[in-house]
Parts: structure tokens; sequence; C-alpha cells
């Protein structure tokens, strides 16, 4: 295999459309009796466990008395959002789809995914969209909160599957916030940067990714992702 291309989910793949968020809110709310701020929270780049834990800091609670009620929270909102999602309401963003199976048609790519989404979250998610059968391997939220830990745990996901190993610039992220470039980075990866999502595209560039793209439909595309500049 020549790399690991790794897709974050929300704004780079897919828009619930803000489904997702209120799934979220209506989950905390039920089992906490509030969603914190979540009107005015920034969602992007952070993973599920970072958002619940900040969210629940800002409505006063401990993060210790947050943990432990972790699972019951998600599995409140993987219901909400099983319920919610449907082919018709989740948005293939624009270009994905010929990507992927641009990639998909070659037989020196591993594609996989690297999102803070917890991995029930990210496949509900994903099977709406009608995306979930091009991943094969993934590292998810729920596998570390801190997303800079998350190449890593793809790496070896990704040798465990295909027999391969994948250091450095054969491993490339490709996402749509800040926090994708610097989980690049933190994995010693190339980033490709999508401004497809809320992210101003300077906001991007100013952090030096590797490709900066308007979205996964320009041209420029699978040359980003497959440039051996690395």
């Amino acid at each position: 295999m020549h790399r690991l291309i790794l897709f974050d989910v929300d704004g780079t793949l897919l828009s619930t459309n803000g489904r997702a968020g209120e799934a979220i809110g209506a989950a905390l709310r039920e089992t906490f009796g509030t969603a914190g701020r979540i009107e005015s929270f920034a969602f992007a780049g952070k993973t599920d466990p970072q958002i619940i834990y900040e969210l629940m800091a800002a409505a006063g609670l401990e993060r210790s008395e947050v943990a432990p009620r972790l699972p019951e929270v998600f599995d409140r909102y993987c219901g909400y959002i099983a319920g919610a999602l449907t082919p018709a309401n989740t948005r293939v963003l624009p270009g994905v789809r010929e990507v992927l199976d641009a990639l998909a048609s070659r037989g020196d790519i591993a594609v996989g995914l690297l999102t803070g989404n917890i991995r029930r979250g990210a496949e509900i998610k994903l099977a709406a969209a009608g995306l979930l059968p091009y991943f094969a391997v993934g590292a998810f939220g729920s596998d570390d909160e801190d997303r800079n830990r998350l190449v890593p745990v793809a790496r070896t996901r990704a040798r465990e599957h295909w027999g391969e190993e994948f250091p450095g610039a054969r491993t490339v992220v490709v996402g749509d916030a800040q926090a994708d470039i610097r989980c690049a980075r933190a994995g010693a990866a190339r980033a490709v940067a999508v401004a497809s999502s809320k992210t101003p595209k300077c906001d991007l560039a100013a952090l030096a990714p590797d490709a900066l793209l308007d979205s996964l439909a320009s041209p420029a595309a699978l040359t980003a992702l497959l440039a051996n500049d690395g």
C-alpha cells in the first residue's frame, strides 16, 4: 500500500444539518438536566467526550460528576441520531463520493477515518449517508478524548488490517478544522485541509497544511491526497 488516507467525518465528508448537535443537546438535558451553553458552542474539531466535558463544565458540573455518566449520554445520543438521520437529510458534501470511488479503485491506497465522533456515532452518520462501506478502519473520539493521540491509533488498526506500516507522510489526515491539521502534525502525518465547513480558509491556511482545498470537489483534490511530497 502506498499510503493511508484518514478522513474526518462532520464538515469533511458529510453534514447532518445540525441534527447531531441537537441530539447531543437532548441527551445532555435528559442526563444532566442541562445542555450548558450549546447554542454558542464551537463543535469544530473536538472529540465527542471533549464536547460533553466542556459543555458540562460551563454548566458548573465537575469532570468527576460527568465521567461516570458518559456511557449514558452516548447511548441516548446514538439513539437520537439513529432515529433522526436518513439518506434524505444527511448531506454528502461535494466531491466526496467521487474522491472515495477514485481511491477505492486503486490497489495502493488504504482509506480510513480519523474523527472526534465516538465509533457508534460515526457509523450511524456514515450509514445514513451511504458512505460506511468505504471505510475499513478508523480512530475515534471513543478511543481517546485528545484528538492529537488518534493518528497512532489509526496506524495500528491499519497495520492490523492491511499488514502494512504507514509511517510519517505515508499517513494523510484530511479535515475541515484547525484541529485536524494539529492532529496530523502531532502524528507526523501529512495534513490536507478542506475549507468545506465553518472554519474560514484563511484560518486553515495560517496553520500551513501540506495542501489546502476549497472542497473535495476541487480538481486538485486527488493530486493533493496522493502527492508524494513528504
